[in-house]
């Protein structure tokens, strides 16, 4: 059996026991969230109905991403900017799913 949840503005592909890292969400590590927005539910080829489901993860830790460079530059115009960025993240261990 395995979900298709939306958090943080992306979709997931998710089955029981599995971690997946996404978006960082409101929660102290050890605390179990309910991920609300389902969108398909499927058992062995089966559709369900994704309204009646809930998906249920514990919060195994949060940390950062890695680091993404944005560098400008305008040739001939001694223009140059560099910045950096990493973004929070939240390890997730899905726990079950109904």
């Amino acid at each position: 059996m395995f979900a298709v949840v939306r958090t943080g503005g992306k979709q997931y592909r998710v089955a029981a026991d599995d971690q997946i890292t996404v978006e960082k969400l409101d929660g102290e590590a050890g605390s179990q969230i309910t991920l609300g927005d389902v969108l398909l539910v499927a058992d062995g080829g089966e559709l369900k109905d994704a309204a009646k489901i809930k998906v249920t993860a514990e919060i195994v830790a949060h940390n950062k991403g890695d680091k993404v460079i944005i560098f400008k530059k305008k040739r001939r115009h001694n223009y140059r900017r560099k910045n950096g960025h990493r973004q929070h993240q939240t390890v997730l261990k899905i726990l079950s799913i109904a």
